[in-house]
């Protein structure tokens, strides 16, 4: 989490206040939550959709992970053990899929089934009657390409900002949740999240709003 309660109830009534003064331009809201592995990104765009659903609005929950490229992939390509890296996305179906969702009505998209540790197609939707899509990825604002074209098309754009020692914490928590060793997660937290991590702030875009440790 990037803030905790009741610190979270006045991050997520400002963020309505600043979606509710956005400018009509004739297109879905599109709201891009950004942050290193295990920021608190997934939290924070859950919440703040239930609070605007709260406020009335029809607003969407839309996570990047779906377009993992599928581990098949990954194994021809030799970049299984750095998954999570930007190659190992699909960046162009993304940045596609964000378009779409400016501008068409209804909108189906992936979503990362972790048990699995796959993508299932077509398994989340955006309606026509959706006003405001709140995305969350880590390299939603991301400087190099292709991704560094999503920076035009947020509506609001938030960076997460956490603390190097949490990021690690967390990474090393999820991998133990997902049953390996004590020894194994720390490798896997450091050998890949932490690497990527420190990719995305060193190429990190400016956002509309900084929120977390660093705000």
């Amino acid at each position: 989490m990037p803030t905790q309660e009741p610190e979270l109830e006045t991050l997520l009534s400002e963020l309505v206040n600043r979606v509710a003064r956005l400018p009509e331009n004739g297109h879905r809201k599109l709201i891009g939550i950004a942050g290193a592995p295990a920021s608190g990104k997934s939290t924070l765009a859950a919440a703040l959709v239930g609070a605007l659903k709260r406020q009335g609005y029809n607003a969407e929950y839309v996570p990047m992970d779906g377009f993992h490229l599928d581990n098949r992939l990954l194994d021809l390509d030799g970049t299984r053990a750095r998954k999570g890296a930007p190659n190992t996305f699909d960046a162009t179906g993304f940045l596609n899929m964000v378009r779409r969702l400016r501008d068409e009505d209804v909108v189906h998209f992936p979503v990362f089934d972790r048990a699995q540790d796959q993508a299932i197609a077509g398994a989340g939707r955006v309606g026509n009657d959706c006003q405001i899509a709140v995305i969350e990825g880590n390299y939603l604002l991301f400087g190099a390409e292709p991704w560094r074209r999503l920076a035009g098309l947020w509506d609001l754009s938030i960076w997460i900002d956490t603390a190097d020692e949490t990021v690690r914490n967390r990474c090393i928590q999820r991998w133990l949740d997902h049953g390996h060793t004590p020894d194994a997660a720390r490798t896997r937290a450091e050998e890949n999240d932490l690497k990527n991590a420190r990719l995305i702030k060193d190429l990190r875009l400016d956002g509309d709003l900084l929120v977390g440790d660093g705000a």
